[in-house]
C-alpha cells in the first residue's frame, strides 16, 4: 500500500510512505528539515505502523500544535 499525504501545519509539502503488512518500507518526504527528516525516514523503516503512530503521535513543534512527525503519524493512521 502507498499513502500520500499532505501535511499541515509544517514545512513539508508531502509525504509518500510505503507500506507492506503492516510495516513501514520506506518513507519521502517533499520539503521540510532534509537531515532530520531523513533520519526519521530511516529510523521509521522496518517498523510496525502501529508502534510508529504510538511514538509519533502528538508531538509538538516549537509552539506549533503538530510537527513533521505528528503528521507522518495522522499520515500511517490511514493504512489501518
Amino acid at each position: 500500500m502507498t499513502i500520500t499525504y499532505t501535511p499541515r501545519g509544517v514545512c513539508s509539502q508531502a509525504f509518500r510512505i510505503e507500506v507492506e503488512d503492516d510495516v513501514i518500507r520506506s518513507v519521502q518526504v517533499v520539503g521540510g528539515c532534509s537531515g532530520n527528516l531523513q533520519g526519521l525516514s530511516a529510523l521509521l523503516r522496518g517498523m510496525r505502523v502501529e508502534d510508529a503512530i504510538q511514538r509519533l503521535d502528538g508531538i509538538r513543534c516549537g509552539t506549533k500544535p503538530t510537527s513533521c512527525p505528528d503528521q507522518l503519524a495522522q499520515a500511517l493512521k490511514t493504512a489501518l
